[in-house]
Parts: C-alpha cells; sequence; structure tokens
C-alpha cells in the first residue's frame, strides 16, 4: 500500500510541476522497433515466450543530462502498479537499449538495473492473468544526476530524482493473455 501512495504522490507532484511552467521537463521521445505506441507487444517479450527486453531508443535528451532512467509498469495489474524494470545511470550519449538487455545488476558502460517487482534484477516482462488487455508503460527520465547506489527498486529510485528530472517521455504497450 505504500508504494501505490508514494507511486499517487510521485505522480501528481511531477503532472504539477511538468504544468506549471518554468522548470517544465522536456518531452522525449520514446520508441521501439519491437512494439509500436500503443500496440501490443509481442510474446517473445513476455512470460509466454522468451522473457527478454524489448528494443528501446530515444531522442530530444535536454542539454546538461548526466543520466538516463527508464522504468517499465503496469498499473493494471491486480495488486496495484507492478514494476517491471528499473534501470538508471544509462549514460548520456547512450540513444539505445539492445533487445534481450542482459539481466546484471551493471555494465561497462556504467548502466545499473534495480530490482522489479518479480524480486529479480534486470528486465520480466508482461504476465497478466487472463482477461483484458493491461498498459505497459516505458517511462523515460533525463536526469541531472547520477545514483551511487546499486540494486534500487522503483520507490527507491522515484525517491532519489525527485527534484532531478530535465526531462521525460512514455511508451505504451499493450499485452493480454
Amino acid at each position: 500500500m505504500k508504494k501505490i501512495i508514494f507511486i499517487v504522490i510521485f505522480s501528481l507532484l511531477f503532472l504539477s510541476a511538468y504544468q506549471k511552467g518554468g522548470n517544465n521537463p522536456m518531452k522525449i521521445k520514446l520508441h521501439s522497433n519491437s512494439f509500436s505506441e500503443n500496440g501490443y507487444i509481442p510474446s517473445k517479450f513476455t512470460c509466454d515466450g522468451k522473457d527478454i527486453s524489448p528494443q528501446l531508443s530515444w531522442s530530444n535528451i535536454p542539454e546538461g543530462t548526466k543520466s538516463i532512467a527508464i522504468i517499465c509498469d503496469d498499473p493494471d495489474a491486480p495488486m496495484g502498479t507492478w514494476v517491471h524494470w528499473v534501470i538508471y545511470n544509462i549514460p548520456p550519449d547512450k540513444r539505445s537499449l539492445q533487445e534481450n538487455f542482459p539481466k546484471v545488476s551493471e555494465i561497462e558502460d556504467g548502466t545499473h538495473q534495480g530490482i522489479n517487482d518479480f524480486r529479480k534484477i534486470g528486465y520480466n516482462g508482461p504476465c497478466p492473468p487472463p482477461g483484458k488487455a493491461h498498459r505497459y508503460f516505458f517511462k523515460i527520465y533525463a536526469l541531472d544526476i547520477k545514483i551511487n547506489e546499486n540494486n534500487l527498486t522503483m520507490v527507491k529510485l522515484l525517491a532519489k530524482i525527485e527534484g532531478h528530472i530535465l526531462g521525460y517521455g512514455e511508451l505504451i504497450g499493450l499485452y493480454k493473455r
């Protein structure tokens, strides 16, 4: 329950800051060759397939960005928002993540992956109960800081980046069983 309350409060604060003017985060364009915006995510990227991460690419990163973070979550999960991927400290000059990104805590370029709600490092894809389609939000953040901690959860990462977001974007995919 604490996680849900934190997510709601963080979202409201973010949207409030985004709408006020002045320090509005720039809009980042997030794209995938694996699925289209509001399109269905192929089963290859889910628990029904290989459960590998999709390819992601982005543009329009603001000047002054020191790192990039990406969170993938499912707000339609029965128990509340379910986190599928937490990845941060992506170098600011990097413009994509390849399909099947390694499920390790840190890679050579300094990119870190946190702990998802499956209690695992890296990406674990959609795995909803049978029924209506769930939405999977891939959210990208351009940050004016680097995070000096390993294995963060989404809640801990969101707390660390509060007040440090220079740009934001999202890509939504769907999946149902």
